[in-house]
């Protein structure tokens, strides 16, 4: 009672000849005349606006009976295609604008449209898709109501009223969004017990779709917008309603899933049905079920009636059964027995890859040392011994068997397994080290003296350490270090009395005055020292030291001695000349010694005889830490 009534749309207006509405490409309605009747058949209006939204018309589309019409915003025209909008031009406006002043009044000279173009900016719309507003010499550009400036500034969009809730649609009206506008189209609401299809409100059979209250016993009758309960008529047993609630006998042989057990056949009779036993004959190899309803094969393998012999197998057929011998059998025609079959014999080197073993019903394959039989109990695959570790260093796994080898450095015992250490300090036909060869597992190393050498970057010589270079020595203030192989020796210069000190090496002889005792003329003029170091491997003889004045003139001699430090006999003196002389090492020194000797000089020249001193240390060091 609270919604209104239905209301439908007005017919159109009958004519005596069919119109056309409309010549476009989109949806057309036509009316056509009865025969013999001025009335036209009613058709359904299509909102054509509606459902080509924004594809119809530029500006703006109204709905009309059958069609559409397309209209344009202020300042726009519609153009012939009776579809598109373009700006009114200034010359057009100005015909608008003479034609609304008044004639009495006067007329302002007319101003051409190139002269109207270089003063307004807004001429030809300007770059403004819709309104053209000039302020100066700039423009602004807007929108016609319903639509929407865009991030250009130029270009217009629709405004979507309905999204925005800015439509003015009242309670049970829908908002329907158009090109630049809305439409408020009416809800269609139907009463109770209606409901509403392709626009029309149809009634709802609440019998059919079970929505009905009525009871047990009650029989529901559908009516327009509602429906009735009735009293139902009672059925005895055996016995259900039609469709009209008339009772009907109901066919228990078929709407029962199992009216009967098997063996039996279901009869059916008015309001009840009965049980009828079958009855069958089977051929033999058959016999009947249980129910008798019926045959089935009988398994003579099962029940035990076959005739197969102890070593045979009993396979069943349909009615029958068959004897066959067990795999790896064949059957003996004549004994009538199965026997053995040697696989082996009848199928030679096609069974195993290696060795075939024929057992009861079958064979077996093996395979040889150094191999295993495979997954598939046919071929042999190479076992990999070396997984068990079975050499004492490297093993190589070889088809059927192994090897063992041994690393650098190791040579392989006789049992053919173990390693052991090659000694190349022992075994080795040069020197290997220069010093001292040291044997590790697998190679050596050289070592060299423990004090006074280092060992090469080659990692066989050994290199002298120079203490006195280092600063490494141990010499005080007053002592002069020298480095010799292996170790290093702190000397003290003094000079002896009558002499002073000229230089680190050399020392000079003072006046003699008369005080002194006669040896000091005789005495060294000067005193000069000297280091010199040799291996002990020095090949003998070997000429260590010379010595001669500097410089040397016409008609000297000299004599040259070792007056002091060989007393072993090691060194000898030999003139080489008039004028010099040389110091020999004539003996060798098995082991490493430091000596001191004075080599004395005598020169005679214009008649003098004087004398000079050379004070040599002589160091001899082992060959061996090189």
């Amino acid at each position: 009672p609270s919604q209104g009534p239905l209301r439908r749309k007005q017919r159109p207006t009958p004519t005596d000849t069919p119109r056309r509405v409309s010549d476009r490409t989109f949806p057309k309605e036509a009316f056509s005349i009865g025969d013999g009747a001025n009335a036209v058949e009613e058709q359904q209006d299509v909102d054509a606006c509606q459902l080509y939204a924004g594809q119809l018309c530029q500006h703006t589309c109204t709905n009309i009976w059958g069609s559409y019409r397309c209209g344009c915003h202020q300042g726009h025209e519609l153009q012939p295609d009776a579809h598109s909008c373009s700006p009114v031009s200034p010359e057009q406006e100005e015909v608008v604008r003479e034609e609304e002043i008044p004639v009495a009044q006067t007329r302002a000279p007319s101003v051409s449209s190139s002269t109207l173009a270089s003063l307004s900016p807004c001429a030809g719309n300007g770059p403004c898709s819709q309104r053209c507003t000039a302020v100066g010499r700039q423009t602004l550009c807007s929108c016609f109501p319903g639509f929407s400036l865009m991030a250009d500034g130029r270009s217009c969009e629709d405004a979507d009223e309905c999204s925005a809730g800015t439509h003015g649609c009242g309670p049970g009206e829908r908002c329907v969004n158009t090109v630049g506008s809305f439409v408020c189209e009416r809800q269609v609401w139907c009463p109770a017990g209606l409901q509403l299809k392709s626009g029309v409100c149809e009634d709802v059979d609440e019998c059919a779709v079970q929505t009905h209250g009525c009871g047990a016993g009650l029989q529901c009758e559908n009516t327009l917008g509602s429906f009735l309960c009735r009293p139902q008529q009672k059925c005895l047993s055996g016995f259900t309603h039609d469709a009209h609630g008339n009772c009907v006998d109901v066919n228990e042989c078929s709407s029962l899933s199992e009216p009967c057990s098997s063996g039996f056949n279901c009869i059916n009779t008015v309001g009840s049905f009965s049980c009828q036993r079958k009855s069958i004959m089977c051929r033999p190899g058959y016999h009947a079920d249980p129910d008798g309803a019926k045959c089935v094969d009988i398994d003579e393998c099962q029940t035990g009636s076959h005739r197969c012999g102890v070593e045979q197998i009993c396979q069943n057929l349909p009615g029958s059964h068959r004897c066959d011998c067990q795999t790896g059998y064949q059957y003996d025609a004549l004994r009538k027995v199965c026997t053995d079959v040697n696989e082996c014999w009848r199928f030679p080197g096609r069974l195993c890859s290696q060795t075939c073993e024929n057992t009861a019903g079958s064979f077996r394959c093996s395979c040889m040392a150094g191999f295993t039989l495979a997954p598939d109990g046919k071929n042999c695959e190479d076992v990999n011994e070396c997984h068990s570790n079975p050499c004492g260093q490297e093993c190589a796994n070889i088809h059927g068997s192994y090897q063992c080898y041994c690393r650098q450095g190791f040579y392989l015992q006789e049992d053919g397994h173990a390693c052991e250490d090659i000694d190349e300090c022992s075994q080795s036909v040069g020197n290997l080290c220069a010093f001292q060869c040291v044997n590790v597992a697998g190679s050596y190393q050289c070592a060299c003296p423990p004090h006074g050498y280092v060992m090469s970057s080659n990692g066989h010589t050994c290199k002298d350490v120079d203490e006195c270079t280092a600063g490494t020595h141990n010499c005080t203030h007053g002592q002069t270090c020298y480095n010799i192989h292996g170790s290093f020796r702190c000397l003290s210069l003094t000079c002896p009395h009558n002499y002073k000190k000229v230089s680190d090496t050399r020392c000079e002889r003072l006046s003699c005055p008369s005080g002194l005792s006669s040896d000091c003329p005789s005495s060294p003029v000067r005193i000069t020292y000297y280091q010199l170091s040799f291996q002990t491997n020095i090949v003998i003889p070997a000429q260590i030291f010379r010595i001669g004045p500097s410089p040397a003139y016409a008609g000297d001699h000299v004599i040259i001695a070792v007056t002091k430090g060989n007393e072993e006999g090691y060194f000898s003196t030999r003139k080489l000349n008039s004028v010099t002389g040389a110091v020999y090492l004539h003996r060798q020194v098995s082991r490493p010694r430091d000596f001191l000797i004075d080599v004395e000089m005598k020169l005679l020249r214009k008649g003098t005889l004087s004398t000079f001193l050379a004070r040599i240390y002589v160091f001899i060091t082992s060959s061996s830490g090189m």
